[in-house]
This record gives C-alpha cells, structure tokens and sequence, in this order.
C-alpha cells in the first residue's frame, strides 16, 4: 500500500462511468442506536433481510477488512408525468444500472491503484447507503427518510462502494435543510411517519405494494387510489423537488409499462407482464402482486368503469387477485 489516492481523481473517475453524484467519507463504524430502535419497533414488518448482517451494517470494516474510505454514488431519475409505478421504476431497473457502472469504476479504480480491494453494493446489500450519503456530503436525510440533494432533490438512487485505501481528502457532511418544513409529514396518505426521518414500513404504501406479497391491510386499501407500485406522495410535496431541473440520465426513461394505467396493469396476460416488466423494479412485485395492487386501486378510487374487468378477476386462479376484485367489487356498489 502506497500513500493516499486522489480525491479528485476518484470523484473524476466515478462521474466518467456514469455517475452523476459522488462523495467520499471515512470507514468508521456508524452510530448502531437508530437501526436498533428501528428494528425493535417493528418497523422494518417481515422485510427479515435488513435484520440479517446488522453488524456488518454498521461498520464497514465488518464487510471489507481494512475498509479506510466509503465513496457514495448517486444516479438521478426521470420524474415526470402522470403514473401509478412510483417515478424510479418507470424505466430500467436502477440496480442494474450501479452495478454495472460500479463493475466499470472499479477496474478503472485498479487500473489507478493496482491491488486496491472493494466491496461494492446497491440498497439491498450490506450498507447504509443513505447514512454514507448524507456523510460523503451528497445530501441529507430528510423527514421523509429519503436522501435529498440540493440540486437533483430526491430524484436519486444510491450506492457505495468501499475501498481499502484511504482518499487525500475526505467530503463534510452535508447539513441537513429541512428547516421547519414538515410537508412530507402530514402529506403521507397512511400517516407512516411515526416521527420525522422515520417510516414504518408496516403502513408505507410503498412496502405493501412491493414487498408485502399478501393480502394489503383493509384499513390501508381506501388510500390505495392512483398507487400500483410505490407511493412517491411524500417526495412530490417536497419543495425540493418542485424546481424545474433537468430530467434525469436518459437511459433511465420510461418504458411501456411504466407508463400504463390501473385498469391496463391489472388486465394484464401473465406473458405479457413477464415480456414489458423484463429488467424493470417491478418484477418484485411479481405478476400476482401487481394486478392485486392495480386491482385495489381501482376499488381504492371507485372507478365504476372497471366493474366488468373487477368482476372477471373476482373468478381468477390467484386467491390474491380474486380477494382484491372483490373487495373492489363490494367498494365500487
């Protein structure tokens, strides 16, 4: 190991793979009071892979032996327009598009340091990727719990990726800007925010309409209306994201089925759903899962339009989708 690298060169480095946002912050173990209070709650609901490998969570050393520098990396979506799939899933998987950026980073970072070690992940992985963000210096932690950025707003995904070398200089954490805006608070259609920069999962929108495989819970379905995948409520009140900014990475548009409506979603043929969500975030929620979201939707709103596509799937072979429509059903008479 020679001396420190460049912080320059690596932040150079990462937006010529493109990203758009990248900070550098020190390898030191995170705070474990939040995470542990937020587990105890309950909050994470049956989401059992984040209470997996806390320790390594916590402290990057856990993952990668020798961790010196954590670089945070963000990459900004498209925004716009009218759908009910939440704006990041619109288009191509996000996942998809860090790991193969960071897979190009990292052997342009070899190619800088030869015998560096990483360790490398997206949001599902072993790190706090908000938490090095907001200490890396790309943003803050709002009261809404997602990462804010003072140019791109929350439009953002994240990575990290962390090195066993240490940087000539390392990012400040940025200070957080909320003020005594809590907008995001009050605007949350299930009241999910059981204090400010915390989400309790178990009344997100966004966790029943992707994680929960289930049935929804029934006093959640009525909040349901113009919601199939994701909740973006609590980032379009943001003041943050009302400026008029660029779009977002382009190979980030929306596709076809990114831009369907409830009724079309939940008419869906399974080879179709398979074919229009192939490489896209919705196919966590799997075929079922998605036509029983859209299907609650369209009962959450009581779109009367849609009785006889309700009543066709009140027969369907999946329990799912048949309990939906028919809650739907009973919603709409």
């Amino acid at each position: 190991m020679t001396g420190p690298l460049s912080a320059d060169a690596v932040r150079t480095l990462s937006r010529s793979c493109g990203f758009a946002l990248a900070g550098l912050a020190r390898a030191e173990a995170l705070d474990p009071g939040p995470l542990r209070r937020w587990l105890d709650a309950g909050y994470d609901a049956d989401m059992v892979w984040i209470r997996r490998k806390v320790d390594e969570r916590l402290d990057p050393t856990k993952v990668l032996p020798g961790a010196r520098t954590v670089l945070a990396l963000g990459i900004p979506y498209h925004h716009v327009g009218a759908s009910p799939v939440a704006r990041y899933a619109r288009g191509r998987d996000y996942h998809y598009a860090h790991k193969d950026r960071m897979k190009t980073l990292r052997k342009r970072l070899v190619e800088l340091a030869p015998g560096i070690e990483t360790y490398a992940c997206v949001d599902n992985g072993a790190a706090m990727e908000k938490v090095w963000a907001e200490r890396a210096g790309l943003g803050w932690i709002g009261k809404n719990g997602c990462l804010i950025n003072p140019t791109w707003g929350s439009w953002i995904t994240l990575s990290v990726m962390f090195l066993d070398r240490e940087v000539d200089a390392f990012d400040q954490p940025h200070g957080n800007l909320c003020g005594n805006c809590d907008t995001c608070l009050h605007s949350c259609p299930t009241d999910a925010f059981p204090s400010p920069g915390v989400v309790d999962a178990r009344r997100c929108l966004s966790y029943q309409t992707i994680e929960n495989h289930g049935a929804v819970p029934e006093e959640l379905r009525p909040k349901l209306a113009g919601h199939v995948f994701g909740c973006d409520v609590c980032q379009e009140v943001c003041p943050f994201n009302r400026r008029p900014i660029d779009p977002g990475d382009a190979r980030f548009e929306p596709r076809p089925i990114g831009t369907m409506s409830a009724d079309e979603l939940a008419g869906l043929s399974e080879d179709d759903f398979e074919a229009l969500a192939a490489g896209t975030a919705l196919v966590r929620a799997r075929y079922d899962g998605i036509r029983r979201n859209a299907v609650l939707a369209l009962g959450a709103a009581r779109r009367r339009a849609a009785r006889p596509l309700l009543e066709r799937l009140s027969r369907d072979d999946s329990d799912l989708v048949r309990e939906a429509a028919l809650w739907a059903l009973a919603r709409i008479r």
